[in-house]
């Protein structure tokens, strides 16, 4: 039993760690607009390292409810990727 338990932790923390190195980096940026319409952000944002991007300010298509909280001019730490050929923000938070 006991190395049934030491197995299965040590098979957590194997996949934990993989988890961990699959993440998307976060990027740096600053909220420059919001168009609520049409679900649109600008960010003026540092490099995207897994879309291979410089920094820049460019648009992104969000999803609903992740900009509660935020406003123009709010410094943001956030994840793009393409979503249906979009570039769209994934995750977002307030630095």
């Amino acid at each position: 039993m006991k190395n049934l338990i030491t197995v299965l932790a040590l098979g957590l923390m194997t996949a934990t760690a993989a988890l961990a190195q699959d993440a998307m980096p976060m990027s740096q940026g600053t909220i420059t607009k919001i168009d609520t319409k049409w679900k649109k952000v600008t960010i003026d944002h540092g490099p995207l390292e897994n879309l291979d991007m410089p920094a820049m300010k460019m648009v992104f298509a969000y999803e609903d409810g992740m900009m509660e909280g935020l406003a123009e001019g709010a410094k943001v730490v956030f994840v793009a990727d393409r979503v249906n050929g979009k570039l769209t923000v994934t995750e977002i938070t307030a630095e």
